[in-house]
């Protein structure tokens, strides 16, 4: 980007099986530079023990302003499963923006070149972000991160330290980034208190 005029809003990136899961991961971590990815043949889900979630503001603009497009042969049926999977998550997540390609009579392979043509043109099509309905789901995450939160410091509260541990833990695999400051001032809390 610094040798060459790019338009930084089609900067996507792209891999194959686990090099999708690699795509999959680094868009999620670095939204402010990739608004999108091709992920072909190989998707995790986010928010577990697979993939944690990146701090607030760029989780925010990976849920607004980025594009995945899952590119898969209909006869990858692991692969498949696990496209679904992930789709499910990040509308869990309130990841709206994405797109699905099958390509028929294919297993697991390299997609063909009419389904990267049709994958980069899905991309080129901005996710148009119902802000609604965002704002509505990104509330219901606070709900639950603050409950989850909330249930911890009762249980510190109450001196059931290994119980708050293993809260804790939870917690810190279903949010990650989204809960970094409150789940290191809670860690830090048990470990004085033991």
């Amino acid at each position: 980007m610094q040798r060459y005029t790019t338009n930084p809003d089609r900067v996507y990136i792209g891999g194959f099986s686990g090099g999708s899961r690699v795509a999959l991961r680094t868009a999620l971590a670095y939204p402010d530079l990739f608004h999108g990815a091709l992920l072909n043949a190989g998707s995790d889900s986010i928010g577990g023990g697979e993939m944690l979630l990146p701090p607030d503001d760029l989780f925010a603009k990976f849920q607004s302003s980025s594009r995945l497009v899952y590119v898969t042969g209909a006869e990858d049926d692991w692969n498949m499963h696990h496209d679904l999977a992930s789709r499910d998550s990040m509308t869990t997540w309130c990841v709206f923006g994405t797109a699905v390609e099958t390509m028929s009579r294919a297993g697991h392979e390299i997609a063909a070149p009419y389904s990267v043509d049709r994958a980069l043109t899905a991309l080129d099509r901005r996710p148009h972000a119902d802000f609604g309905e965002l704002s509505t789901c990104r509330a219901r995450i606070a709900k639950d991160l603050a409950s989850d939160l909330q249930h911890v410091t009762v249980l510190l509260d109450r001196d059931k330290l290994e119980d708050a541990s293993r809260a804790l833990t939870k917690l810190d695999t279903r949010y990650g980034g989204l809960a970094a400051p409150e789940i290191i001032q809670l860690k830090e809390r048990i470990g004085s208190a033991r």
